[in-house]
């Protein structure tokens, strides 16, 4: 009788880690390990494969100040039950769709003063005063935005902010 793996397992080989016998090893005989940041950034950036906006995909997860646990997370695009042909993706500011980071905000169930966002892209004004009225403690952002008025925000607040 033959087993059928799950798609998504079917085409994973072993030298990609998933069945690897042994962890990755520098010369020194140490386990080399990815920091948490890296991690979820890595996990934001392929959150926005989920993004509907047709200019740009942008992601934001929420986690605890420890990174130890998700809060909530989100990716821009249209309202929920509006069709993804509302973004109007040649108008830069005005494409209608909600952002990353009030997406993951609005999913936040938890109050912890001393939250940490991860964004794709670093935040516009509008999400950097989100952000700091949520009482996040540090941000880490990717990639730059037009205008540096959010990071402006966040430094006048007393939020720590890492491009990584």
């Amino acid at each position: 009788m033959r087993t059928v793996r799950p798609r998504s397992l079917r085409n994973l080989k072993p030298e990609r880690g998933l069945h690897a016998s042994q962890p990755p090893v520098d010369t020194m005989g140490k386990v080399e390990r990815p920091s948490l940041e890296s991690l979820i950034m890595d996990f934001a950036m392929s959150l926005t494969r989920r993004a509907t906006c047709k200019r740009a995909q942008f992601s934001c997860v929420i986690t605890s100040e420890d990174m130890t646990q998700i809060y909530g997370f989100g990716y821009n695009g249209t309202a929920k039950g509006f069709s993804h042909d509302d973004c109007k993706f040649d108008q830069p500011g005005n494409c209608q769709c909600v952002h990353a980071e009030q997406n993951a905000l609005i999913k936040v169930r938890v109050n912890d003063p001393r939250k940490v966002v991860f964004v794709t892209g670093q935040p516009c004004v509008t999400c950097a005063k989100l952000i700091i009225n949520s009482g996040a403690s540090k941000v880490y952002y990717r990639s730059a935005y037009r205008s540096d008025e959010g990071l402006e925000l966040f430094k006048r607040a007393g939020v720590e902010v890492e491009r990584v």
